[in-house]
């Protein structure tokens, strides 16, 4: 195949990168020559490393540089070329002017595809004559690590191009993953709900980045917290993404931005890009402070407590772990005179304990249930806790069994539901949102997601290892708890849960009771 690459820079030179290696001639043009000349140079040093690293043959690298055809003109006539894929900046006006110069001088049977990551494909496609041409293909960068492809057909595509995209994707040893024309597709929409709930829990002050990040790694096997990934990605990219997309779904609550980004946006705190963003980059950045020593009383006594009837099997959890740690947990209904109270808390607050069982609210603290992939606890505190019952506390709950390890533990606002159970129910209540409209099949959301955003289980498989009925019940005690829209249950969950079927089932649809004969 001849694929024509229009734009040059870090996605340009990917596609570019990624194609030729796979056998395909691709012409890389670009309106400044001097990008494609650098993206050429770069992707032969990309293969280079490759080389060296044992992945790939001097012969082929050199046979990958020579199938890349630097273009003077990204409008020269292109008889045989059979796909365009447009990789210019993210905005509207600019990719119109671009696909309305390609369709003048390209044959009909060219197919137009849009890199496009935030901009409907459907509004770039009418821009041209003939809107059935055009589909989106949006990739993510590093494009030859990144082994996942959105095919986005538009309102009027061609019914034929989203298979041939596919399967020229499959063909190069990625996975397509095809996706209805929905703001911020498959993969970018469902990346909202861990950026979305970090940033509320940063505005709500429960934790700083630094110990959101911990939480987020630590507990629930995050490879980067999503500080770390605004960081990365840059910041006025992250939060034109989130706007973006809350308004394309008309201000859906369970997609609100954050108050805190615009004038961070403003002030040029972007991220590594720009040496600062939630922390500080380049030679003599201090980074995150370290986290504070553990310094408390570590053989108090502690009295567990379930904050309700069906919190009983995390409490007897929670027991089980500290007294096999040596732990001196106290037994019995009442806490002792100056023993800690430690409540494990689902979807609810330390201080509605207090309240409600009548508990000493200067020693009692709540502790996350959630099962952690790493050795992370967290400590949740109200502001009526004594300072240093709160070191004690975090003393027992450092403790490991068995010469182990000891625990780290991040000390925490109360807060509904704790830090990693709101980032938790937000991945999957945003995933869960997205099945329930269908721009992709369940299975096919969770394979976009663990491939595009490197989580280590898809959002409604993780859902499943929680349980479906687990699920809803901490939606519902966070949208009860805290009376935010943003955490109402979906009818994804509520049905699953109520019906016994695993949030990854698409179920029975009304489609499929019908007699396709008749």
């Amino acid at each position: 195949m001849r694929i024509r690459i229009v734009g040059a820079g870090a996605m340009g030179r990917g596609i570019a990168q990624w194609a030729a290696a796979a056998g395909h001639t691709v012409e890389l043009a670009d309106v400044r020559a001097e990008a494609v000349t650098d993206a050429v140079a770069f992707v032969r040093s990309m293969l280079g490393r490759a080389v060296e690293k044992g992945r790939m043959s001097a012969g082929d690298a050199a046979e990958a540089v020579g199938r890349i055809v630097p273009l003077d003109d990204p409008w020269a006539a292109g008889p045989e070329v059979d796909l365009v894929v447009e990789a210019v900046r993210e905005d509207l006006e600019t990719k119109a002017e671009v696909f309305g110069r390609l369709e003048r001088v390209l044959p009909a049977s060219t197919v137009l595809a849009t890199n496009t990551s935030s901009i409907p494909v459907t509004r770039i496609a009418a821009t041209l004559k003939d809107p059935t041409r055009l589909a989106g293909l949006h990739f993510f960068n590093p494009v030859p690590l990144m082994r996942i492809v959105e095919v986005v057909p538009g309102a009027t595509t061609r019914p034929d191009i989203p298979p041939m995209l596919t399967a020229l994707v499959e063909s190069c040893g990625h996975r397509a993953v095809t996706v209805a024309d929905t703001p911020g597709f498959l993969v970018n929409h469902a990346g909202r709900g861990l950026v979305t709930e970090a940033l509320a829990l940063l505005e709500e002050r429960v934790a700083d980045p630094a110990d959101i990040d911990r939480v987020a790694r630590d507990v629930l096997g995050l490879r980067m917290g999503p500080f770390e990934l605004m960081d990365l990605t840059g910041l006025d990219v992250t939060a034109a993404v989130i706007d973006s997309i809350w308004e394309g779904f008309r201000y859906e609550d369970r997609l609100r931005p954050s108050a805190l980004t615009p004038n961070r946006v403003a002030a040029g705190l972007h991220g590594r890009k720009t040496g600062q963003g939630w922390f500080a980059y380049g030679p003599g950045a201090a980074g995150p402070a370290p986290e504070a020593p553990v310094t408390g009383d570590a053989d108090r006594p502690v009295l567990v407590v379930a904050a309700s009837p069906s919190g009983e099997t995390d409490a007897a959890a929670l027991r089980a772990a500290l007294a096999s740690a040596g732990a001196r947990v106290e037994d019995g209904p009442e806490p002792p005179e100056g023993a800690l109270v430690l409540v494990p808390v689902w979807g609810t607050t330390v201080a509605s304990a207090v309240a409600e069982l009548g508990l000493p609210a200067g020693r009692t603290f709540g502790v996350d249930p959630l099962p952690a992939a790493g050795r992370r606890r967290v400590l949740a505190v109200t502001p009526a806790a004594g300072a240093g019952a709160a070191r004690d506390a975090r003393a027992v709950l450092a403790r490991a069994a068995d010469g182990g390890e000891p625990f780290a533990v991040s000390v925490v606002r109360d807060t509904a539901g704790s830090v990693a159970q709101r980032l938790l129910a937000s991945i999957v209540s945003v995933a869960a949102s997205i099945a329930e409209r269908g721009p992709a099949a369940p299975a096919e959301i969770d394979l976009a997601v663990t491939a595009g955003l490197g989580y280590p289980l898809g959002p409604l498989a993780w859902g499943d290892r929680i349980g479906a009925a687990r699920m809803l019940e901490l939606h519902r005690a966070l949208h009860a708890t805290t009376g935010d829209p943003r955490h109402r249950p979906t009818r994804w969950v509520t049905e699953r849960a109520a019906l016994g079927l695993a949030l990854t089932d698409p179920g029975t649809s009304p489609g499929d009771c019908l007699d396709a004969e008749a």
